[in-house]
């Protein structure tokens, strides 16, 4: 039976074997994962689909095409068991070969000898005892030359990155990508979360996080600002009345992006536990590769890893994304009084070919009202 690099969607052409889980020869059962294999988007679990004995046709770090026979299973098993034994009964060559086992034989004694040899005479004794002098080896070229090799190691780009760089140096050279900021109080936020953070978890099954109000003001947002869910085709503007938002997620061996589809139609518990599946499965390479295409809008947050400020980059075809940062508790002015509140740094980039700035600033300060004053899209005012 041969196995071969499955079709997953038009855009792939090409996959590398990750990881080999089993060796050649090995005999696997059916459901036994088999190998990796890594695309420029998603990571595959190859199975088998029958008991056999594997015949390993690719290397691990080869790159190969779709539809390309990586491994084969011998399903009729019996008779090679029945061979095998024969081969595996003739452990000692020397019972064969009277004359290799007299020789090995001889040759043990005589290393054996030479330590005694040595003993006898002082002249016979300086010549072995001068090849690991402490003295050589301190300055020693041949020390020296590993631990220099030791400081510099290379490795194929997996597909992933490979990808993701031809990506982002895209946003670079084909986008005129300018980024806006502001920052938003969150103390409504948090406060909702604190008051409702125990009966939200035991009435639905999850937590009540940050990024479900962020996602519902962005939605919310898009539809007062057109542009912004728009992308170039051409010389044409596409503009989407959907609001497909992809969220960042960092997984093992690259970033993905998951998309929520219809957000604006979610409530936030649907939110919370499509954004926990989809995280958890990224980041276990179990993501379907239908999952990470056709958003119209991006939510990364660097936050997550301590990140204050930042310029986050385009997801092609896509013409905006927002960034948001790690939370800060910071004195403010409210009322003509100095408080502390907690403070996130916003910030929106954005393709200036299509989105003006005037537009890129009223569509983060929409977001900033929503989240500062989240009641309005609770009760969807």
């Amino acid at each position: 039976m041969e196995i071969k690099i499955p079709e997953v969607g038009e855009s792939i052409v090409e996959a590398t074997i990750a990881r080999w889980h089993k060796q050649d020869g090995d005999r696997v059962g059916k459901d036994d994962l088999l190998c990796e294999v890594e695309t420029d988007k998603i990571t595959l679990e190859i199975q088998a689909e029958t008991d056999g004995i594997l015949s390993i046709k690719v290397k691990e770090g080869e790159t190969v095409r779709v539809g390309t026979v990586i491994a084969t299973l011998a399903e009729n098993v019996g008779a090679e068991n029945a061979a095998t034994p024969p081969n595996k009964s003739t452990p000692s060559g020397e019972e064969k070969n009277p004359a290799a086992a007299e020789s090995a034989a001889e040759e043990e004694p005589v290393a054996e000898k030479e330590p005694a040899s040595g003993n006898t005479s002082a002249a016979e004794a300086k010549p072995p005892r001068k090849e690991p002098p402490a003295a050589d080896q301190k300055p020693s070229a041949k020390t020296s030359t590993p631990a220099t090799e030791e400081r510099i190691s290379r490795q194929p780009m997996s597909p992933i990155r490979r990808k993701i760089a031809e990506r982002l140096l895209a946003v670079r050279q084909q986008t005129a990508m300018v980024t806006t900021f502001n920052e938003a109080d969150l103390s409504r936020i948090m406060e909702l979360r604190r008051r409702h953070r125990d009966s939200f978890q035991q009435r639905h099954g999850v937590k009540l996080g940050l990024m479900s109000f962020f996602i519902k003001a962005c939605a919310e947002a898009l539809k007062e600002f057109p542009e912004v869910n728009a992308r170039i085709d051409g010389n044409d503007i596409v503009y989407h009345h959907f609001y497909d938002i992809g969220i960042a997620v960092a997984a093992a061996k690259g970033l993905l992006v998951p998309v929520i589809r219809d957000a604006d139609l979610r409530d936030f518990a649907e939110l919370e536990k499509i954004l926990g599946d989809l995280a958890e499965r990224a980041q276990t390479s179990r993501i379907e590769l239908s999952e990470l295409e056709g958003g119209t809008f991006s939510i990364t947050n660097g936050g997550t890893y301590g990140s204050l400020l930042s310029t986050p980059l385009l997801n092609p075809p896509q013409s905006a994304i927002l960034g948001m940062h790690a939370i800060q508790d910071r004195p403010v002015v409210r009322d003509g009084q100095i408080v502390i509140r907690p403070i996130m740094n916003l910030a929106l980039s954005y393709d200036h070919r299509l989105i003006d700035g005037r537009q890129a600033v009223e569509f983060l300060l929409r977001v900033k009202a929503l989240v500062e004053e989240p009641e309005e899209m609770l009760l969807e005012l």
